[in-house]
């Protein structure tokens, strides 16, 4: 992850994406360096399905309770990319 191309993203801006983002014709994964809704770092990954299949569900776990204003789906590869927090009523999945 380190020496190669990289992007801060907040970890909702990405849910949706069932594939990683790739550069230079697809032949190189871009690193994404994931941050919180507060822009606190909270992965770095060149894997986004392995990140959701694997320490995603810790890491939503632990950001649910710090915040419970945004969304934090348990299949962040079908929930929609957003930058808002929930709605008051809002469910979550």
């Amino acid at each position: 992850a380190e020496g190669g191309p990289a992007v801060d993203l907040r970890v909702q801006t990405v849910f949706g994406l069932k594939t990683h983002p790739m550069i230079a014709d697809g032949r190189a994964p871009l690193t994404l360096r994931l941050t919180s809704p507060a822009g606190r770092p909270i992965q770095v990954t060149t894997d986004l399905p392995r990140f959701w299949a694997g320490s995603w569900a810790e890491v939503r776990r632990d950001l649910r309770g710090r915040y419970p204003k945004h969304p934090w789906p348990e299949d962040p590869a079908t929930a929609a990319p957003t930058l808002r927090a929930k709605r008051p009523g809002q469910s979550e999945q």
